[in-house]
């Protein structure tokens, strides 16, 4: 197995003990030098890395990506979570985190004075973004949210606003009679700046019948962020792994987001999402190991070569994982984001109160042998930190 991570021939671009092994499969070699020419795989290709690629040779290739477009650096923000509810019309059978609204003792509804009392509790702190999502309420429609937006940019004009999945939008806009278009032009107006990824799941129509059969399709998911992409919105793109899906079902989903990408050039990141079996439908279905985990991020940063950056959320895998994925690709591990989100802690995420101070991500991040830098939600650099923390 190759080595990865912090080897000085990966830190200057020198994979030629790869490409000069004799006993590298020819598909494997070929797809090695097309990397290094900073050429396209196809999605067969993307096939071969996921179906015999080593760990570390996926590392070894998916670093050298990471580094030519980010270097060294490892990016975070400063961000707080807003989840207004759990209760949700729709009943996906991998989510450990909505309820019906007929099981309403078990959720919770936060007024709209609530919701502005949270991000006033961020007064003077340097935090750039308030992250809004949650389960889709019937009563939480898109004029009870726009309102709300209006009050937080009233209130804090500089706060970025990235809210409400392209799922929760779809069903807010059809409740409202709107069109996408002109949904998005309203929500987007009432102050929001840009979309979250949730929502995606994985692409394909069988796969999501399966899983959450009664929420907005894979093309209507898609539609909504080539509309916000349209408005000069950016947003995420994710993907949920580790389920009944398979190889080449994660390939298609990463081709058709490299296809928009292409196309508007709207999406900031690539955020793999890893299922969590706890206390939902699919609790039969084993979760993926640490090394699946890492496999996954190698070959999404080496198949999406139009997204800058991919992400690995720290509190659904954990800090350990999270740092070991910074040689697989990733060059981003969200932010500080405090313990208020609850969608992976209630699946049973190895991070059950996910809060970190800047000096903690820092280290963390410092210790997995790269350069912390704090971004605001479209990657502007907020800071970069020197050697010592000991002023943060």
């Amino acid at each position: 197995m190759y080595l990865c991570g912090n080897s000085r021939s990966m830190r200057t671009g020198d994979l030629t003990f790869i490409t000069e092994d004799k006993s590298l499969p020819d598909e494997l070699l070929e797809i090695a030098n097309k990397v290094i020419r900073s050429e396209r795989i196809s999605v067969n290709e993307g096939l071969v890395l996921y179906r015999q690629g080593e760990l570390g040779f996926l590392g070894a290739l998916a670093n050298l990506v990471r580094e030519r477009k980010n270097g060294n650096k490892t990016f975070f923000n400063r961000n707080f979570h807003i989840e207004p509810t759990n209760i949700c019309v729709f009943s996906c059978n991998f989510c450990s985190y909505s309820r019906l609204l007929k099981n309403k003792e078990e959720g919770w509804e936060l007024s709209a004075s609530e919701i502005l009392e949270k991000v006033k509790s961020y007064d003077g702190q340097a935090v750039t973004e308030v992250h809004i999502v949650g389960g889709v309420h019937p009563k939480m429609d898109l004029y009870y949210f726009a309102d709300i937006l209006k009050q937080i940019k009233a209130h804090r004009p500089d706060l970025h606003i990235k809210g409400f999945t392209a799922v929760e939008l779809h069903y807010m806009f059809r409740k409202a009679k709107l069109s996408m278009e002109d949904g998005m032009k309203f929500i987007h107006e009432a102050g929001l700046d840009s979309l979250p990824g949730g929502g995606a799941e994985i692409f394909d129509e069988e796969i999501r019948n399966v899983i959450c059969h009664d929420k907005c399709s894979s093309g209507e998911w898609l539609e909504i962020h080539r509309i916000a992409h349209s408005l000069g919105m950016h947003s995420n793109a994710t993907m949920l792994y580790g389920h009944i899906e398979n190889y080449s079902h994660r390939i298609d989903h990463m081709d058709r987001l490299r296809k928009m990408q292409d196309d508007t050039g709207g999406f900031n990141t690539f955020i793999p999402l890893k299922f969590r079996n706890g206390d939902n439908d699919m609790s039969h279905v084993p979760e993926v190991s640490v090394v699946e985990d890492l496999k996954n991020y190698a070959v999404a940063r080496i198949f999406l070569d139009n997204f800058n950056h991919v992400k690995a959320y720290w509190p659904m895998i954990g800090r350990s994982t999270a740092q070991l994925s910074m040689a697989f690709g990733v060059d981003d591990l969200d932010g500080t984001i405090d313990d208020t989100t609850k969608i992976y802690s209630m699946a049973g995420a190895e991070e059950q109160n996910p809060s970190l101070t800047t000096a903690q991500l820092v280290e963390l991040i410092r210790q997995g042998g790269r350069e912390p830098v704090e971004r605001d939600t479209l990657y502007n650099v907020v800071n970069d930190y020197p050697e010592s923390i000991a002023a943060l």
